[in-house]
């Protein structure tokens, strides 16, 4: 698939010039900091180094006063309290996170993970039942809940209160409840991108706060706040750069023995970054929720023996080796689906149905079918007797937008501007296609269906290493500052042209590209380079020269570490 290659704008050279002078980094650190908002040494410190003093006061949030308020009540009086939450990565660290706290010096709690076959997503009727049922008078709900209204109102008829801690975006009219949530309105909390793990720390926050509890003894809460922000793809500036920071020092040095199992069976030798959460964390606690029950999740990361941890994480990796393989064949079929089907070759987006598919991997099958067909995609399977799915998008375009757009269509829908889930009526399934891909249609523009390489700066080989020959330079030990990545802080993504391969490329296991590359200004310089599924480029590479957009990372084999260029893409002149 052709990718378009988009360069950054450039910051205004004085600025450039001001922070080379500051802190002393190269020009092309200089300019990748001016581009993320750093104008200024202060700026620059505050981002390198984050800091617990970074944290946003808890209060600052919409009704957080009227939620500890109504936590402390309970306890005071006695009551049961349950914390309820979504079945994926998110909900379970979240309800983990919750349950670990209040525990503590509480013992009437409780949690409840609904079940993704039998309930769906969010609040459900079946949950609200096991509050009334349990004598559960207060219910902390998080990553879900904004759009409980019905099924708050039926646990409010009977006597159970709900605190909802979500971050998905709230419709014109919200549940009966104290509502924590960023995005709602008249919450003039500074930053909005919370996760709902991150929602659910600032409640715990505020609990402490009141108490005159020392932050420190919150610290080992923040490995599963990490963990939120990497699985569920949130911004990682802001407060959530803090969090993610904190939360990785943690996962590094004293992780709970969870999620040290985890990346035990990940087989994960990668530093512990955002990276190791996304790739070998995150689909194994989905897992539990997309195969069996969430609850697994919540057990394995509230583990307090290696027994325990052994039993429960290796029937969480058995799920997500069935998960790995229901993934593969669903998008075979669904690709299959596609083909044959000539308007939806054409269309501007993608809608593909088949009452057998896995409801549990969905979502990933959209993911999957983006990086073929890239256009907004809704993947829906069958159960219990309506048509369920999940929609993934492109960059730039919101498929929330799009999906709301058809909501007299559907049963109920929900999530985010890039990822969302919805129900609808069988008998609507030809109107919805029809209708979401009308609003597709109109509101994408060319640009947004050609998958973008966004570049952060074209650099020469001799800027990274200098007059350094080898070794890892203080270019590279400054750009791994910029970390913890993800959403609205990548890795930055570098140009070099005139680039040729030195003699030693090769093919490894018959689709990647493994190479030795060095520009033909500055010979003497050159680094290994390895590009993901293009060993069809392994001919072309031989017989002429190209430019390449690509990362840089670490690589160790046999004891030692270089430097290697992760390509994004190649361009033959």
């Amino acid at each position: 698939m052709d990718k378009r290659w988009v360069n950054k704008p450039h910051p205004p050279i004085d600025l450039v010039a001001k922070l080379i002078e500051e802190i002393s980094v190269s020009r092309p650190i200089a300019s990748i900091l001016s581009q993320r908002g750093i104008q200024n040494f202060d700026a620059a410190k505050s981002f390198f180094r984050p800091s617990v003093d970074q944290l946003l006061n808890p209060f600052e949030m919409l009704n957080m006063a009227n939620a500890v308020e109504r936590v402390q009540q309970a306890i005071a009086h006695g009551e049961n309290i349950l914390v309820y939450g979504d079945y994926d990565v998110d909900g379970t660290t979240a309800v983990a996170l919750m349950y670990q706290y209040l525990t503590e010096t509480y013992e009437q709690v409780g949690y409840y993970i609904p079940d993704r076959y039998s309930e769906g997503y969010g609040i459900s009727r079946q949950g609200v039942d096991f509050a009334i049922d349990n004598s559960f008078s207060l219910v902390i709900a998080l990553d879900c809940g904004i759009k409980a209204i019905e099924q708050i109102a039926y646990a409010k008829e009977n006597g159970v209160d709900f605190i909802v801690c979500d971050h998905h975006t709230p419709g014109d009219t919200v549940p009966d409840a104290i509502i924590l949530n960023p995005k709602q309105k008249n919450c003039h909390y500074p930053f909005k991108e919370l996760s709902g793990c991150g929602v659910g720390f600032k409640l715990v926050q505020a609990l402490a706060q009141v108490t005159e509890q020392p932050f420190n003894d919150l610290l080992p809460l923040l490995d599963l706040v990490v963990v939120s922000i990497g699985a569920d793809m949130v911004s990682v500036l802001g407060e959530n750069r803090t969090l993610a920071y904190l939360g990785l020092e943690v996962l590094k040095s004293n992780p709970r023995i969870g999620f040290s199992e985890l990346l035990r069976l990940a087989n994960n030798q990668a530093p512990l970054n955002i990276s190791a959460v996304v790739f070998s964390i995150a689909p194994r606690i989905n897992a539990a929720g997309r195969i069996a029950s969430g609850n697994k999740a919540v057990e394995l990361l509230l583990a307090k023996t290696w027994d325990e941890v052994e039993i429960i994480s290796k029937e969480i990796n058995a799920h997500n080796e069935t998960r790995k393989g229901l993934d593969k064949t669903i998008t075979e079929e669904a690709l299959n689906q596609i083909d044959e089907d000539n308007w939806l070759l054409n269309a501007k987006s993608t809608v593909v149905f088949n009452a057998n598919w896995h409801k549990g991997v969905v979502g990933i099958v959209a993911s999957r079918l983006i990086e073929n067909h890239y256009r907004p995609t809704v993947v829906l399977t069958e159960s219990q007797g309506e048509l369920v799915g999940s929609a993934r998008s492109v960059k730039g375009f919101n498929v929330y937008d799009a999906i709301e757009s058809c909501s007299d269509l559907l049963s109920r829908f929900g999530g985010h501007a890039y990822a969302a889930g919805l129900s609808l009526p069988k008998e609507n399934l030809a109107p919805f296609k029809m209708r979401f891909n009308a609003y597709v249609e109109q509101h994408i523009t060319k640009d947004q269906l050609t998958p973008e390489i966004e570049i952060d700066e074209t650099i020469d080989f001799r800027d990274i290493f200098g007059s350094q020959i080898g070794g890892i330079p203080k270019f590279y030990r400054v750009l791994k500052q910029l970390a913890p990545f993800g959403p609205d802080n990548l890795n930055p993504v570098f140009k070099t042209t005139d680039v040729c391969d030195s003699g030693y490329a090769k093919v490894l296991k018959e689709e990647h590209l493994k190479l030795e590359l060095y520009q033909k200004e500055y010979p003497e310089i050159r680094i290994p380079a390895i590009g993901f599924g293009m060993g069809h480029l392994y001919a072309a590479i031989k017989e002429k020269s190209f430019d390449i957009v690509y990362a840089i990372a670490e690589n160790t084999w046999q004891g030692r570490t270089q430097l290697q260029l992760m390509i994004k893409d190649i361009r033959f002149h």
